[in-house]
């Protein structure tokens, strides 16, 4: 018998504990249905308000000749900076060898299958005729940059997708007869999904290469989905965007945002399916200690991206940088920088704020704060054109959105909600297996101690 399936035997009371815990929330209870039947009604609110703007266009919105991307893109590039994620957990720190990110790994692919695989409908709630959406793919030019970002974020949440469950395969093997609360056709979707899984030496070998290399690959995939979505911004000559720091300044500002998200969710998994045993106080003080490190890499950046054109104060520039610092964006533009980047870098220097509920509250605000950056970096820019603002309504001067625009924004977030609340309710969100040979070798370490 190998060494796996010596550990994974039914017998193995070490094994049957780690998966009652790492089980119990799969289940279908009472406040489990009343949060879907909530998310549910929700999203067909905000689906009607995408019938009314299907059925009338764009112009229920607030977008105009001058400003006609607005929170639809910037809820897309927000979109793709959560998802990016994964990549930093799971393929950065995991092939750097840090042992502490083991349970915290398959958290941070929940994320980031959930918001790439709805970036793509972000992309397409800001077109007026979505039915031309195929024309990208039968007529698309190479030198179009948006047929790029089509296709890394098809691929990244493809890679994102395989990494997500391929390490979730032997947990399905172990679980589909260890399920005590959940119903009986989950058992038989797990023995289904398990693929005759047996813990053989052999399927470990092919399981640990196949990850290698999506863990490499996803690398560069990631990478290209935030230089690509940074670069429709960049090769536009518009004062704000037209910058050459755009491609790593949005790569670091993806890493922020994605570390928040994931000590966001770390929490609610930890004090709501009772996982306190495996997302310690170390694992927060960790993350707490990686939004430090991504957070001073994104702040050079912030400070890069204004000093230069604020020191040269060319004639565009000087009224961007103006409307920014002093002007009507002013109160949202230090709001976000020091709620979201200044205030979280000093607070998390103690170790008291890295406990779980700080940490919390801390990356909600940077969470928060990560949203309207993208805000911010989208509209301003569009509100002082280079062509002369003439014999067009005042309100066409400035954008505001719209109740359709909100609630449309608004239902692509609870559809992300959904998805990865479906994942983590049906499925462990800690790796069994993994957890199981933690406690394997820390016994036998013990053990010739």
């Amino acid at each position: 018998m190998s060494d796996h399936k010596k550990i994974f035997t039914d017998d193995n009371q070490k094994l049957n504990k780690i998966s009652s815990d790492l089980l119990g929330h799969v289940r279908i209870n009472g406040s489990f249905l009343a949060w879907i039947a909530f998310l549910h009604i929700l999203l067909l609110v905000c689906v009607g308000y995408y019938i009314y703007q299907l059925k009338n266009g764009l112009g229920v919105t607030g977008l105009r000749d001058y400003v006609s991307w607005g929170l639809y893109i910037a809820h897309f590039v927000f979109f793709v900076a959560a998802s990016l994620i994964g990549m930093l957990i799971s393929s950065v720190l995991g092939l750097i060898g840090y042992q502490w990110i083991k349970p915290i790994g398959r958290i941070a692919e929940i994320i980031a299958v959930a918001f790439s695989a709805v970036a793509g409908l972000v992309i397409v709630s800001d077109m007026g005729r979505p039915d031309r959406l195929p024309y990208v793919f039968m007529y698309g030019r190479v030198q179009s940059p948006i047929l790029w970002d089509v296709t890394v974020v098809t691929t990244y949440m493809v890679i994102s997708l395989l990494l997500y469950f391929l390490p979730l395969i032997p947990d399905l093997a172990i679980a589909k007869t260890r399920l005590q609360h959940a119903p009986k056709w989950l058992a038989k979707v797990y023995g289904f999904l398990s693929l005759n899984w047996n813990h053989s030496s052999k399927q470990y070998d092919i399981l640990f290469k196949s990850m290698r290399i999506l863990l490499i690959l996803i690398i560069p995939t990631a990478f290209a989905i935030h230089t690509v979505t940074s670069w429709l911004f960049a090769v536009t000559p518009r004062a704000g965007w037209n910058s050459t720091i755009f491609g790593p300044y949005f790569i670091t500002g993806a890493f922020v945002t994605g570390v928040a998200g994931v000590i966001i969710m770390m929490y609610f998994f930890r004090k709501n399916y009772k996982l306190g045993n495996y997302l310690t106080d170390m694992h927060f003080d960790k993350m707490g200690k990686l939004l430090v490190l991504v957070s001073l890499v994104y702040l050079y950046f912030n400070i890069n991206e204004f000093l230069v054109p604020a020191y040269k104060m060319e004639k565009a520039e000087a009224v961007h940088i103006q409307e920014l610092f002093v002007g009507e964006h002013a109160l949202l533009f230090w709001g976000t920088q020091l709620s979201g980047l200044i205030l979280p870098i000093i607070l998390l220097l103690f170790r008291k704020m890295r406990k779980p509920l700080p940490m919390l509250i801390i990356s909600i605000f940077v969470f928060m704060a990560s949203w309207t950056k993208r805000y911010i970096i989208v509209v301003p820019a569009q509100e002082h054109p280079f062509l002369p603002k003439m014999y067009v309504p005042e309100k066409w001067m400035h954008y505001v959105p719209t109740a359709p625009e909100v609630f449309i924004t608004l239902g692509t977030f609870v559809l992300a909600v959904l998805i990865i609340t479906g994942l983590s309710k049906f499925f462990p969100v800690i790796p069994i297996w993994e957890m199981a040979e933690e406690a394997e070798k820390k016994e036998t370490k013990e053990i010739n101690e």
